[in-house]
């Protein structure tokens, strides 16, 4: 029998076990990133957040409030260092931003080598990708801006999952967004939204938006998925 043979209650089970790995690796990689920001004299900010989407398309002031519905992106100091120039509210990276990206990615490819040694990378990639080639990409969604992820040839697959789990939590919080915008909620109002049956009903409609792309993999590829990313956590 599959452990979640609903969908929705399954991309509930899943969310934080994603949200888990993908810090795992931050927290791995903050010593050597915190160094090489200080050393090169650059901010990581946007260029760590959007490590996976700027090397290959510009993003639009519009685009960067949808993947920032909650705080402010801080542009400025990468215009200021000059790892990412603006023309007519586009973004795009600079040579010296995509420097420094590649050179994240090899601290990331370390910390993957470190904290995930001896598991099925490949296997679970291959099951993350399927999942986030379902997922809607609706116009104005956080998703749109940051798909296909930066993927290049030399990229481990460590630093591969790593990435598309990372997108894969902009699809949940589009799905989360549209569930309090359908409730008639703002961004500060749903941030100051205590516990209760409204919140209930947003997050329980966050999980059905959440799990459709799921259903895409079997229910035993989705055990796999599960249970693979929980080891690791």
């Amino acid at each position: 029998m599959p452990k979640f043979p609903d969908l929705a209650e399954y991309a509930a089970a899943i969310a934080p076990i994603i949200d888990a790995a993908h810090v795992n690796v931050h927290a791995s990689a903050l010593k050597a990133v915190t160094r090489l920001a200080e050393t090169s004299g650059v901010t990581p900010g946007l260029l760590s957040d959007l490590r996976f989407a700027l090397p290959l398309r510009p993003v639009t002031r519009a685009q960067l409030a949808d993947v920032y519905r909650y705080r402010e992106a801080g542009v400025q100091e990468h215009l200021r260092e000059g790892t990412l120039g603006e023309n007519d509210g586009v973004l795009r990276l600079t040579a010296h931003g995509l420097e420094f990206i590649h050179r994240l990615y090899e601290l990331h490819a370390a910390a993957t080598e470190r904290v995930w040694d001896g598991h099925d990378l490949p296997g679970l990639a291959g099951l993350a990708g399927r999942v986030l080639d379902e997922a809607g990409r609706a116009p104005g969604s956080a998703l749109k801006a940051v798909v296909p992820p930066y993927e290049p040839e030399w990229a481990t697959q460590g630093v591969v999952l790593f990435n598309r789990l990372a997108v894969l939590r902009y699809h949940r919080a589009d799905a989360h967004a549209a569930a309090w915008q359908a409730a008639g909620l703002s961004a500060a109002e749903i941030v100051g939204l205590r516990d209760g049956p409204l919140r209930a009903g947003i997050e329980s409609d966050t999980n059905l938006r959440a799990g459709a792309p799921y259903g895409v993999l079997s229910a035993d590829e989705r055990d796999t998925l599960y249970e693979g990313l929980l080891k690791l956590v």
